[in-house]
């Protein structure tokens, strides 16, 4: 099989010929129909975050694709199912936090892509538990990118808890901003999208975003206290100005929810103002399997759609630099 292999940080990644990967107990080999681009994946690639892959490793989890081979154990999954392998690779199932409903939080958990293989590949292994069945009809260059950034999104206004007639702060509209305004318009909300490019600024008026704020020309904070302030934030610009800005534009018991890892990171929370507002800062990692189910349900029923633009996974040191120079309307997806 064909991989994209991270051999070093920072340097390009290395398409290889591998071994077909055999199933263990508990385990499928998925042949990957699709699998997307995720700035996760650049990052994991570069080494940015304090807790660091180990390479050579291949990134990717955002994988679509075909039940080929069931290891021992294996009997909720038949050969030829579609399912998807999200960041959340596994997670053991005994812990406070799996037990309470929040698996994403297991301290034990491997991530696809970063501590064990992931998509960028033709074949690759999962946990049959946390493998998701796709439902029918579901294209899989739409469910990759629905794996991380539809339930990444969809999980984080969940955290939110956003409401009918809210104002909602969606900062970033790309990969994962484009879903998130349908997401905050389905909950019913007043959808504020902030950007500094055109066509994202464009593409989220034609998802039914109420509110465009260029953040070139004006102050974010300042537009979203006119309108009264945002019930909800979530901040998804890989930038921590712009973290910064929409925590400015919060009203009186809002809530700022950060979903962006900008490599190093940072903001300054004022104490008084935080204490006095009532207001919340929040960290929201990924959804669980549960989330990704919903997720997939909401698409199968018509209410969402998948921006994306499809490259082989030859171009993948390409279509990188593209994602971080900003030329990307919002998702690619790589096919296999």
């Amino acid at each position: 099989m064909k991989a994209a292999v991270v051999r070093s940080f920072g340097e390009p990644l290395v398409i290889e010929e591998r071994p077909d990967p055999e199933p263990g107990p508990g385990q499928v080999r998925i042949r990957l129909e699709a699998s997307g681009l995720c700035h996760t994946d650049i990052h994991a690639a570069h080494g940015d975050w304090p807790v660091r892959p180990t390479p050579p490793f291949v990134p990717g989890h955002e994988g679509v694709g075909i039940v080929e081979a069931l290891g021992a154990g294996v009997s909720h999954l038949e050969v030829g199912q579609r399912v998807a392998v999200p960041w959340l690779g596994w997670a053991c199932g005994r812990c406070e936090h799996c037990l309470s409903g929040w698996e994403t939080l297991c301290e034990q958990q491997q991530n696809t892509g970063y501590s064990v293989d992931g998509g960028y590949a033709e074949k690759m292994l999962a946990p049959a538990d946390f493998a998701a069945v796709v439902p029918d009809g579901i294209d899989p260059r739409d469910a990759a990118p629905l794996t991380c950034a539809g339930v990444t999104t969809y999980k984080a206004l969940k955290v939110a808890g956003v409401r009918p007639t809210q104002l909602v702060a969606i900062s970033g509209v790309g990969g994962l901003g484009h879903l998130a305004v349908q997401y905050a318009k389905i909950a019913g909300a007043t959808v504020a999208a902030i950007d500094i490019t055109d066509d994202k600024l464009e593409l989220a008026r034609e998802l039914g975003a109420d509110i465009l704020i260029d953040a070139r020309k004006e102050d974010p904070a300042e537009v979203l206290r006119r309108h009264g302030g945002a019930h909800a934030a979530i901040a998804l610009a890989v930038n921590e100005q712009a973290f910064a800005s929409v925590y400015g534009g919060l009203r009186r018991g809002g809530k700022l929810v950060m979903v962006a890892l900008p490599a190093d990171g940072t903001i300054q929370v004022p104490i008084f103002d935080t204490v006095l507002n009532g207001t919340s800062v929040i960290g929201s990692i990924v959804g669980t399997r549960q989330d990704l189910d919903e997720v997939f349900q909401l698409h199968a029923a018509g209410r969402t759609k998948v921006i994306y633009e499809t490259r082989p996974l030859e171009t993948v040191n390409e279509s990188i630099a593209e994602v971080l120079d900003g030329q990307i309307k919002a998702r690619i997806v790589f096919e296999m």
